[in-house]
């Protein structure tokens, strides 16, 4: 630990990682009083918003020289998930940095890293005398591993966010294992999580009964399945360029029945669903509707979760996009862009008309997002902290010029250059 003692980048990033800002249940206290004093050091302006109860989105503002430009947003979540400590080599809430560098926490991938990456970005380039022409803000929110739905859903949706006049933000992918690739992610699939519930007669378990709860059960778990296969065949046959270009089902749960000689009157099947952005939405509601019917009376169907279908961000033509892929090529970094596979809090600002862009400016290390043991090395992240500094740099120095290419995705007109 003695090499890294005196690293004040390094300490401020264990003093973050030591907040157990875990689910479910958390007090958000601690993280904001840390973020305040951040924002106190660099001599920057902060807010904290409460658009939900102990539910608070923190606000650091570094005004650019033309102010009313289209701002820049750095977001991050302050929230990690559940650890089962019996499983962890070392404490995850002690962020224990072993004799090769190697900081053990959870949240050193998902994603306290990237808020500190960017927070200590902007403080290299203020300590540096650094101008930007557009003012750069960095977000902390709560909730995005919970569905974000009392953190940046709210957020993007309200009048505070819009008088920020966001222009591009950037946000969350993950670490890349190589050392020459980053990944990077411009749109998301549609996250649904259903129920399918079929009513039958019930009877003996020794009967041959038409119309059971049973009969109806297979039938949709076979459509369901069988939609699975297709989508299967689609990643082997590698006519796809990765998990975001397919539509992913899983059947995650299965509920009903009150004895095994006893045909049940309902029995339920819960399927955990990712829509692929080239999917028509209405359709595949429609297809599910089909096989509900199809599978006789009383089957019937209802979500947990039904968000709505949001555009992709136009990476082709914009300007911001341009920069940011340009810093990265120049730094012998490969970032081509894809759909993310997962769901992050970028699909709210995207669903404001926002381009936004996904990255984790991590290399060289193993994918451990939620799992145990998850783990940066330190030499890892100050190279993010390099690599950002030169991003934050240039989408915040984007001129003004633009000409809008046929076919952009909609863009709020303040979020035009």
């Amino acid at each position: 630990m003695s090499k890294w003692e005196n690293d004040d980048e390094v300490q401020r990033f264990r003093e973050y990682l030591k907040i157990p800002s875990v689910h479910p249940d958390i007090d958000y206290d601690d993280c904001v009083k840390f973020l305040r004093k951040q924002a106190e050091e660099l001599g920057l302006p902060v807010v904290v918003y409460e658009f939900a109860p102990r539910k608070p989105v923190v606000v650091i503002t570094w005004q650019g020289l033309e102010p009313d430009l289209p701002s820049i947003l750095l977001n991050s979540h302050m929230d990690v998930v559940p650890v089962h400590e019996e499983h962890w080599t070392y404490p995850p809430f002690a962020a224990h940095v072993t004799e090769d560098g190697w900081i053990y926490a959870r949240g050193t991938q998902d994603m306290k890293s990237v808020g500190m990456i960017h927070l200590e970005a902007v403080r290299r380039l203020k300590q540096a005398g650094a101008k930007i022409k557009r003012t750069v803000h960095i977000s902390y929110v709560p909730d995005e591993e919970i569905g974000s739905q009392e953190g940046m859903k709210l957020f993007a949706a309200s009048e505070e966010f819009k008088r920020l006049n966001i222009g591009f933000e950037l946000d969350e992918s993950g670490p890349h294992h190589k050392p020459d690739e980053f990944f990077a992610f411009h749109g998301e699939r549609t996250s649904r999580q259903i129920k399918v519930t079929c009513v039958g007669d019930p009877g003996h378990g020794s009967f041959l009964s038409s119309g059971t709860a049973g009969e109806k059960i297979a039938y949709i778990i076979d459509k369901f399945m069988s939609y699975r296969a297709e989508q299967t065949k689609q990643i082997k046959s590698r006519t796809i360029r990765g998990f975001g270009e397919i539509t992913t089902i899983n059947l995650t749960q299965l509920e009903g029945g009150v004895q095994i000689n006893v045909l049940p009157k309902s029995l339920s099947a819960s399927f955990d669903i990712r829509i692929a952005p080239h999917v028509d939405h209405d359709k595949f509601e429609e297809m599910i509707d089909t096989w509900c019917k199809e599978a006789g009376k009383g089957v019937t169907y209802e979500y947990f979760v039904k968000n709505p279908q949001v555009p992709n961000s136009q990476i082709e033509g914009n300007p911001f996009y341009t920069a940011l892929a340009d810093t990265v090529k120049d730094l012998g970094i490969t970032m081509k862009s894809s759909i993310c596979p997962g769901a992050t809090d970028a699909r709210f600002v995207r669903l404001q008309g926002i381009p936004a862009i996904n990255i984790t400016p991590i290399r060289n290390t193993p994918l451990l997002i939620h799992n145990h043991d998850e783990r940066l090395n330190i030499e890892e992240y100050k190279r993010g902290i390099d690599v950002m500094e030169k991003i934050v740099l240039a989408v915040a120095n984007v001129g003004i010029r633009h000409t809008n290419h046929k076919g952009d995705s909609p863009m709020r007109e303040s979020a035009k250059l």
